[in-house]
């Protein structure tokens, strides 16, 4: 079972789909119907499951997304969670009523349940195709908010108390919002401070403490009545941009889980469902899923961003990429742990929906970038700091890699004008290092261990990027920050507090 989950891995890696359709396909081939004959029909423990591996996916978001993508976005991204999704509900149920012959309940809990995108499918195919950032920041910021409001309306519609009105539930969203991204951003806030401020004895605990603190958001949220799962994604996108002990580390530990919970979610998913039973469902989920990426979708789309003044180009890509993956299939257990009449033939629907849909769009979302002239090919990676606190000194220690095309080749080590307090101490050449002095000139594919105080880290951090970018005039041509120009670790060290600013050792 392991060698075909990295396999799995491998795969889906290499050929843009989404994970989702492989862990699944793995649970429904040791399933009823499979090799495996396994009867597995517990929804209550799929859902609790979910919900579980959904958070750690979450917080795995959370950690690797920029802020400086996701802060432009966020209005628009906001909007498509609320607005944008009672569009695509109301169009959506319309469809599975009028053209399959659902009730409305049904047709109802189907249109809140497919209007969830879905946070693994999202992560897992936007990270590997080359969009512009605001596409992407704002798909990303929108599979971590919608959540919340398609919960309350999917929890509404499978109650068997009588629904309330329209207005009572937009209330309910907007108030378990506003907890969950206040409860999130406070528990994330207090926890990176705390983070860098209190070292810990191993460094290997950082990426727990890091997990356990995502943890905790999606708790306290819950607790609050609030969105535990906007708290979760918000809290982890604090910390992963808090510039944090062992970053890389952290966000590495964080993926790994995230792969692991994405893999036990989907086989368990793939458990629940009876595949002879899909048979009959299949040709309703595709005239459903025709509906939904037809036209809720991009109807969504165009009603919610028509404020932003977004090229066409843009929200033609966002109507495509609306990826649905493991969440609504969870969420589709609701109605089935509530009893409700025809909760088997919703949940074969929206499995037979996402499974479809996500094959075809997936795949071809690179394609569609590309007759859109959306593809983003600068091919820069953006900087990647690590700081990892000892015991005694204060100052960080960069580690820069001079890539190709940098315009920091050719460069004396003088012209980068680093600030006071701030040095490059060794250049590691072809496998060979030396102390440089200020007339040594740099190359591509040199790197650069630079010291720099606390006080100047940040500076020479933005310094070494305009160099990158723009070369010895960077500041006087203005190139801002160089971002995309170098690839850069910190290491952070202390120092003796005598040895730092004013407070210059006495001599004896």
């Amino acid at each position: 079972m392991l060698l075909i989950a990295v396999a799995a891995v491998r795969i889906s890696s290499r050929s843009g789909l989404p994970s989702l359709l492989l862990y699944l396909g793995i649970g429904v081939a040791i399933g009823q119907d499979g090799i495996g004959n396994v009867a597995f029909d517990n929804a209550e423990l799929t859902q609790v499951i979910g919900y579980a591996a959904l958070v750690v996916i979450l917080a795995e978001g959370g950690l690797g997304t920029k802020w400086k993508e996701v802060k432009p976005a966020l209005p628009a991204a906001v909007v498509l969670s609320t607005v944008g999704v009672a569009v695509s509900v109301g169009i959506t149920a319309a469809g599975a009523h009028y053209l399959v012959g659902l009730e409305w309940r049904q047709a109802l809990i189907i249109g809140a349940v497919v209007s969830s995108t879905d946070a693994a499918a999202v992560f897992s195919v936007l990270r590997k195709v080359p969009l512009p950032s605001r596409v992407t920041g704002v798909l990303e910021a929108e599979s971590g908010f919608n959540d919340a409001p398609v919960v309350i309306l999917v929890v509404a519609f499978s109650s068997a108390e009588p629904v309330d009105d329209w207005y009572v539930l937009v209330g309910k969203i907007a108030l378990e919002l506003a907890i969950g991204a206040a409860v999130g951003l406070a528990v994330g806030l207090v926890g990176s401070y705390g983070l860098k401020h209190v070292a810990l004895p191993a460094s290997g605990l950082y990426p727990i403490a890091v997990m356990a603190i995502a943890v905790a958001a999606y708790a306290a949220g819950a607790i609050a009545h609030g969105s535990g799962f906007l708290a979760v994604y918000l809290a982890s996108m604090v910390l992963g941009n808090a510039k944090l002990p062992h970053a890389p580390a952290n966000r590495g530990f964080a993926e790994g889980l995230g792969w692991i919970a994405q893999i036990g979610m989907f086989v368990l998913l793939g458990l629940l469902v009876t595949p002879h039973e899909l048979v009959n469902d299949f040709w309703p989920a595709v005239v459903i899923g025709l509906v939904l990426t037809m036209v809720a979708r991009p109807m969504e789309v165009l009603v919610s961003l028509l404020p932003f003044r977004i090229p066409w180009q843009e929200q033609a890509l966002m109507s495509w990429a609306g990826l649905r993956g493991a969440v609504p299939i969870i969420l589709a257990t609701i109605p089935m742990v509530g009893q409700i009449e025809g909760s088997e033939r919703i949940f074969n629907i929206v499995f037979v929906l996402v499974v479809v849909y996500t094959l075809v769009q997936g795949p071809t979302l690179p394609y569609l970038a590309k007759a859109l002239k959306l593809g983003d090919s600068s091919g820069a990676a953006d900087l990647g700091v690590e700081s990892a606190p000892l015991e005694r000194l204060r100052g960080h220690l960069l580690s820069v890699a001079i890539p190709e095309g940098s315009r920091m080749h050719g460069v004396e080590v003088a012209e980068l004008r680093l600030p006071t307090g701030a040095a490059v101490t060794l250049v590691v050449r072809e496998d060979a290092s030396f102390v440089p002095g200020p007339a040594t000139v740099l190359r591509k594919g040199d790197e650069l261990l630079v010291v720099a105080t606390d006080p100047v880290r940040d500076a020479t951090e933005r310094r070494l990027r305009a160099v990158g970018q723009g070369g010895k005039l960077a500041g006087w041509l203005g190139t801002g920050d160089g971002r995309k120009a170098v690839t850069t670790t910190a290491t952070r060290f202390h120092r003796p507090a005598s040895v730092t600013g004013k407070n210059k050792p006495t001599e004896r």
